[in-house]
């Protein structure tokens, strides 16, 4: 059966997309010259169509690449970048022979904060020659998919988020010393999308621990079966990167996975992270 894709139109570049519901690039964008008011404004409507943008042949700088993310919002310092880096709003993301890409999970970026990311520019920097993609999903697709029964019962429950889950090992830091700063968080199981409206998954294999009110073994098992939706074929998109390309992706309507198949090859990447607002559900 032939699966007929809608196409918005735009005015400053095409939508290519990489499968019906999530994914496009978008053809025929300079992120160093489009930058009018206008532009940026089409590209923040693509990325509420798609849920996840990518671009390709982009030479800019990481200035370029920092001064593109800021037209979308104030932009946030993760606790992973060195203090005496320059642009501490870049996140290097770098593995090869001596670390091993350990981002191969479903997960939204920093649940863990109260007022957990809009969104990431992700642009390559180093690549190896085959593997290193990045997988996305589809939130809205997998709510969406949920039993009515099951719908019904989410649609109620708050989840909470612990940085420490990821980054008490890989900062070295005491867990007690990382929720000090940076207190573990409740969001709604179920997210409306403050834009769009939709509402979407917003649990995640890397920052979410357990369900509040249920006991560990209904909370694992309502986990796992939420989980398990973005794992499904059909609720995703994959982009396979090249030299040049960037991805923007939207962290309240997707999920993202980036497959670790290249060790011992190098992978280096900069992200460079919106500021979002408080999640929330609209009954």
């Amino acid at each position: 059966m032939n699966v007929a894709v809608k196409v918005e139109s735009y005015r400053h570049f095409e939508a290519r997309p990489l499968s019906p519901t999530i994914g496009a690039e978008l053809i025929g964008f300079d992120i160093a010259r489009d930058t009018s008011d206008a532009a940026i404004a089409e590209v923040r409507r693509a990325l509420l169509d798609w849920k996840v943008v990518f671009f390709r042949d982009q030479d800019i700088t990481r200035a370029q690449h920092i001064a593109f993310a800021r037209r979308f919002g104030e932009l946030e310092i993760h606790p992973a970048t060195p203090k005496d880096q320059d642009d501490p709003e870049v996140l290097r993301i770098a593995h090869g022979p001596k670390s091993k890409g350990s981002e191969n999970n479903w997960h939204s970026d920093v649940t863990w904060r109260a007022e957990p990311s809009l969104g990431s520019v992700l642009r390559a920097i180093e690549l190896p020659e085959v593997g290193g993609d990045t997988l996305f999903a589809d939130m809205y697709a997998a709510y969406d998919s949920l039993e009515p029964a099951f719908k019904t019962f989410v649609e109620g429950l708050v989840a909470r988020h612990d940085i420490a889950r990821v980054f008490a090992k890989r900062l070295g830091k005491d867990t007690a010393e990382l929720h000090a700063k940076y207190p573990v968080q409740e969001h709604p199981v179920i997210r409306t999308h403050p834009e769009t409206g939709r509402r979407g998954i917003y649990v995640n294999t890397g920052f979410t621990d357990s369900i509040v009110g249920l006991s560990k073994k209904q909370s694992d098992w309502v986990l796992a079966e939420l989980y398990a939706r973005a794992a499904i074929p059909e609720f995703q998109c994959r982009f396979r990167w090249r030299p040049g390309s960037l991805a923007f992706w939207d962290n309240r309507a997707c999920q993202h996975y980036a497959a670790s198949d290249y060790f011992p090859l190098p992978r280096i990447m900069e992200r460079v992270t919106i500021k979002g607002d408080r999640p929330y559900f609209t009954p």
